[in-house]
């Protein structure tokens, strides 16, 4: 059985890849355990070294160099998605910043020989791989002109690997603007894959035969060798209140829009409009409480009907003298499908040496 569906994985997965019309959706999970919380409602209000995911233009605001780190397990931690990320301001004017993610699945058995030529059963023939996927970001950003408008611009790298079953490289860019005026109304738009990412594919021949031969009946033919992630838009709006001093409130709504027919809440045939919302609360700048609800679903039901589904999400944060620890309570998926995971993320501000 374990080898049946470890060898039913390898074939699912690699026959998925020939019918996509889009990928890398590990690139859309997303960073830094503050706006996890926020059900990824940051889009507007971003202006730290995270800002290299989620809109380059927030780097800018930087004062000083910045390093983060996040860590979380997905589906009872079968799959580890680790996170790292640094920036620095080039003058009074732009910012720099490169960041590395990688979500994968390791220590996967692969039954493919334990069965030899004659029939014998030889576990020593059973080895391990892993399948994992790797998004290097290098990110630019810079102010003009106007007051308050910045933009900055995202050149991605992506690599992913199938033990040696098959590889991909993939390139791509994204844009983005933020603008905040005198009151502390901010706003944003980020672009991903604005030329689309194309992922080409090389797959060994070899061990592609060890997964057709394997399991009876199978013999397909090698996937397509090219994938392509379309275009996705991201508007955010945000607002910043101040009361009696050391409390803040900030609130900010974000529409994510696919131009592809799917099942958010508002869909076209021409786009899919998915709305995010996402609340932090402050105390004296040190201890932070967050909240979010977005990934609206309409499922269709067993008896034709829909019914709308949501993700809620819930933060903790504390920051001091340029340390800040946040924690998330999120999943990738909506509330009844995913597991919930537990994550935690740390961001240095180098003006702690100084």
């Amino acid at each position: 059985m374990k080898a049946f569906i470890t060898l039913v994985f390898i074939t699912v997965t690699l026959a998925t890849y020939a019918q996509t019309k889009y990928s890398n959706e590990f690139m859309n999970i997303g960073v830094d355990a503050a706006a996890l919380g926020m059900s990824n409602a940051v889009t507007a209000s971003t202006k730290d070294v995270n800002a290299g995911y989620w809109n380059p233009a927030g780097l800018v605001n930087l004062e000083d160099r910045q390093l983060a780190l996040m860590h979380s397990s997905y589906f009872a931690n079968i799959a580890n998605y680790d996170y790292a990320a640094f920036a620095m301001p080039l003058d009074d004017r732009s910012a720099f910043g490169i960041s590395l993610i990688r979500f994968a699945v390791d220590d996967i058995l692969d039954t493919t020989q334990l069965i030899d030529d004659q029939g014998n059963v030889n576990y020593d023939r059973i080895s391990l791989f892993s399948t994992a996927d790797y998004g290097l970001t290098f990110s630019y950003a810079r102010k003009l002109p106007v007051q308050g408008l910045n933009y900055g611009v995202n050149a991605k790298v992506i690599r992913r690997i199938i033990g040696d079953f098959a590889n991909s490289w993939g390139f791509g860019f994204d844009a983005a603007i933020q603008f905040k005026t005198d009151n502390n109304w901010e706003f944003g738009v980020m672009a991903r894959d604005i030329t689309t990412t194309f992922n080409s594919w090389s797959y060994d021949e070899e061990a592609f035969e060890r997964v057709q031969n394997a399991v009876e009946g199978q013999n397909q033919e090698l996937p397509e060798t090219t994938e392509i992630t379309i275009p996705k838009l991201q508007l955010g709006v945000a607002k910043t209140y101040t009361f009696h001093y050391d409390y803040t409130l900030r609130a900010e709504l974000d529409l994510n829009m696919r131009f592809a027919q799917n099942n958010d809440i508002i869909s076209t045939s021409f786009a899919s409009i998915n709305p995010a919302l996402g609340f932090e609360f402050g105390y004296i700048d040190m201890i932070y409480l967050r909240g979010g609800v977005g990934n609206f679903q309409n499922e269709l039901q067993i008896d034709n009907s829909e019914s709308l589904s949501f993700q809620p999400s819930f933060g903790l944060g504390f920051k001091y003298n340029g340390i800040h620890v946040d924690y998330a309570f999120t999943d990738i998926g909506d509330q009844s499908v995913a597991l919930y995971s537990n994550v935690f993320s740390l961001k240095l501000d180098f003006s702690i040496f100084r």
